[in-house]
């Protein structure tokens, strides 16, 4: 096996979700040690990378790989013509929007200190739309072949478990949850306060599971 991959941008899979088209870089590389992810605004105007902050400490650096963007890092605005990077560090409220039609805008995180986990929410969310809108038995059959396909994300496991509970298949939904707390404890914490399993929170495997 070769010890390093070349891709071009539109050689990765464009994904959708509710907000702009992206395109999974780490998972398309297998990469283990960093997120890095690139979103794309269609037309100028258009907001390509979210508001946020990083609640857990993350740390993230960007790169305008091709267009032009305009960067509002806690209320300041900041011009980004392709090959400006930006560093943004956790507690900055960040957003940014395309100046150009098919901007696209680089970005990797990382936790310092702290070794990263991939858990796969590149796959998740191009189902989180149909979610929202409380499909939850179609999630769950089409998210079970992602996992299926990509069984070393821990945050596949999880969600899964969350829908099969949400669509009435307790039994299933208590295995994947084990599943998704053996390659991550903190998921036996999180499914805890997790309105998701309501439906099943007096079963007593569910129970023993959470320590609930």
């Amino acid at each position: 096996m070769s010890g390093y991959a070349v891709a071009h941008l539109d050689e990765i899979e464009e994904i959708k979700d509710r907000r702009r088209p992206f395109r999974a870089v780490r998972h398309h590389f297998g990469i283990t040690g960093f997120g890095v992810t690139a979103w794309t605004g269609r037309e100028a105007g258009e907001r390509i990378i979210n508001e946020h902050d990083e609640a857990d400490s993350d740390e993230e650096l960007y790169l305008v790989l091709n267009g032009r963007a305009v960067f509002e890092l806690d209320g300041d605005r900041v011009d980004a013509p392709a090959g400006t990077f930006v560093f943004v560090r956790p507690a900055v409220k960040r957003t940014a929007f395309a100046e150009e039609p098919g901007t696209t805008i680089v970005a990797l995180g990382g936790t310092p200190g702290k070794a990263y986990e991939a858990n796969g929410w590149e796959l998740w969310s191009s189902l989180w739309p149909l979610y929202e809108k409380g499909e939850y038995a179609e999630v769950a059959d089409r998210l079970r072949e992602v996992v299926d396909a990509n069984p070393q994300y821990s945050l596949l496991f999880y969600n899964l478990a969350c829908c099969e509970s949400m669509a009435g298949r307790t039994t299933d939904a208590v295995d994947h949850l084990r599943h998704a707390i053996e390659m991550s404890e903190q998921f036996r914490v999180v499914a805890q306060d997790d309105s998701d399993f309501d439906p099943i929170r007096d079963d007593p495997t569910f129970k023993e599971l959470t320590g609930s």
